[in-house]
């Protein structure tokens, strides 16, 4: 089974940029979707990006739309989320996730905290 950990959260100040990294322990066949997802303690885990793989499409939630960026690097097993112009809230603990078939595997999260 693949195994993703995630990385490169922290603090940073509002205005300010972060590059999320996600690797996986092997490489995957076939299609699978691929995405971030960010869940504070009060609410629900939800959509921040996802990409289909082999050039399918990429779809962002709204609160993303312009400011994040999900990409790939598939000779390093990795993908990312650029996240600029942060926010005070998209302050949560942010995941990567990969779908195939029935698997259905999560990083273990990387706290992103935006605050001046």
């Amino acid at each position: 089974q693949v195994q993703l950990v995630d990385s490169g959260g922290g603090l940073v100040q509002p205005e300010g940029s972060l590059r999320l990294s996600c690797v996986a322990s092997r490489s995957i066949n076939g299609i699978y979707v691929m995405g971030w997802y960010r869940q504070t303690p009060d609410n629900e885990r939800e959509l921040v990006a996802v990409k289909i793989s082999g050039g399918g499409s990429t779809t962002y939630a709204d609160f993303a739309k312009g400011r994040f960026t999900i990409s790939r690097d598939n000779a390093k097993n990795t993908m990312y989320l650029q996240m600029n112009n942060l926010k005070p809230e998209d302050t949560a603990v942010y995941y990567c996730n990969v779908r195939y078939g029935p698997v259905n595997i999560w990083g273990q999260g990387t706290q992103v905290t935006v605050s001046s």
